[in-house]
């Protein structure tokens, strides 16, 4: 045989033995939410290969059959999991309610949102782009109601309604709300806190008249000099309001004062702070090697303004290795311990969206479990909302078997309804 052809052959058996053994990967991490984006087209192609490589069965080298076999009975696993876990929720058994209550969940299906609402399996929900592109305001406001309805109707308390509505390069709820400029616009104001809290107030007005209750404004992060080199999407630089610690506190406080006016909650994040980090925690875990004493000054926002104007506090996805070298900051009993004892914070502490690449690879309901019994009170599964059954799933697990504290779950859910009420200086309605 010529040296061409065999070479020819040799190369054809690698590529047919070689394209199952890609797919092993993709079936691993199927439904993956970092390509929530490409899920019909993902699904497709995973079954698809599949099922083409089963009518040419006989073509197939014996390698091939068996991966893909393995790719085949993977993707059903994953499938079926996935389908016994939604179902047990829905059950809405009483660990799923105990812990569903402390999530909050953004949505694609205005139905399915629904029924996790009136069941009381979940606390809140998130509206962001794919809620309000092409919609009008009132149809978003009849929607965000008729949930509301539906809760009183069941005799659960109200929702919280977050949105994402920083001003800036973040304006999730844009245009059907107004764009405003980057909060950091007002320091050069010759008042700033005044004039944050004008802009809080007029954010917070057009967010309260949409239904929103909490917003996960402001960034008291302080900006770095430059931008980190494997920062994609956070760009903490664009988003910050500046790199003095006191003048961010001053126009934090300003516009926070702004929305509880409006009867709207902020969000102080992303503690322990992302102005330090070299990782975009979208996709990669990042730690902070500094100690707290090192970290004050970039604490000096989050210690003076937690629990300003009812507002809570996000915890990011970044592991403080001073006081907990192995988890995030998310879900660390360190780091809660340390804003509750020492700090004194009695606030709702939220979640970075646990969707997110620098934490989900631990496992959804791991890192989820962990971090309601490390006493964190709001879960959030935005960016794909379908992975929360996995995280209810495992949590009330996690409950049942003792690996949650009862007492946690409970100071929790004191602080969340305090969180359900209009925030002092509220107008009145």
């Amino acid at each position: 045989m010529p040296a061409g052809t065999a070479f020819a052959r040799g190369a054809a058996t690698l590529a047919a033995n070689a394209w199952p053994l890609a797919l092993l990967p993709s079936a691993w991490h199927y439904q993956h939410p970092l390509l929530f984006s490409l899920r019909h087209g993902e699904s497709a192609l995973l079954w698809g290969l599949p099922l083409l490589g089963l009518l040419c069965w006989r073509r197939l080298p014996g390698l091939a059959r068996v991966l893909l076999v393995g790719v085949t009975l993977l993707l059903v696993w994953q499938a079926v999991d996935y389908r016994l876990q939604r179902e047990a929720v829905l059950a809405a058994g009483p660990a799923m309610r105990t812990v569903g209550q402390h999530f909050i969940v953004g949505y694609t299906d205005v139905e399915e949102v629904r029924e996790l609402a009136a069941k009381g399996l979940i606390g809140g929900i998130y509206i962001g782009r794919r809620n309000v592109r092409g919609r009008s305001l009132a149809e978003v406001r009849d929607e965000i109601a008729g949930l509301q309805a539906v809760r009183a109707q069941a005799g659960l308390p109200p929702l919280i309604v977050a949105a994402d509505q920083e001003g800036g390069r973040v304006n999730h709820l844009s245009p059907l709300l107004e764009r405003l400029p980057p909060l950091a616009g007002v320091v050069d104001q010759p008042d700033p806190g005044i004039a944050a809290q004008a802009y809080g107030a007029r954010q917070g007005g057009a967010l309260a008249g949409l239904g929103v209750t909490l917003n996960f404004g402001p960034v008291v992060d302080l900006r770095p000099a430059d931008q980190p080199a494997g920062d994609m999407f956070s760009d903490i630089p664009a988003r910050a309001i500046g790199s003095d610690p006191e003048g961010v506190t001053e126009v934090a406080a300003g516009y926070l004062d702004g929305l509880a006016a409006s009867g709207v909650r902020g969000t102080l994040k992303h503690f322990p702070g992302l102005g330090r980090v070299d990782r975009d925690t979208h996709l990669h875990p990042a730690r902070l090697s500094e100690t707290p004493a090192e970290l004050a000054t970039d604490w000096l926002p989050f210690r003076s303004l937690a629990g300003h104007a009812g507002s809570a506090l996000m915890l990011g996805h970044v592991t403080l290795e001073a006081l907990d070298p192995y988890r995030a900051a998310s879900h660390s009993p360190a780091v809660v311990r340390l804003l509750r004892n020492e700090w004194g914070y009695d606030g709702v502490l939220v979640t970075d969206d646990l969707n997110m690449g620098a934490v989900y690879s631990q496992g959804i309901g791991k890192v989820a479990s962990e971090a309601l019994n490390a006493g964190v009170d709001l879960v959030l599964v935005s960016y794909d909302p379908r992975q929360v059954y996995r995280a209810i799933f495992a949590a009330a697990q996690a409950l049942e078997q003792g690996r949650i504290a009862p007492a946690r779950l409970a100071a929790g859910g004191r602080r969340l309804q305090a969180l359900s009420r209009p925030p002092a200086g509220a107008a009145a309605t």
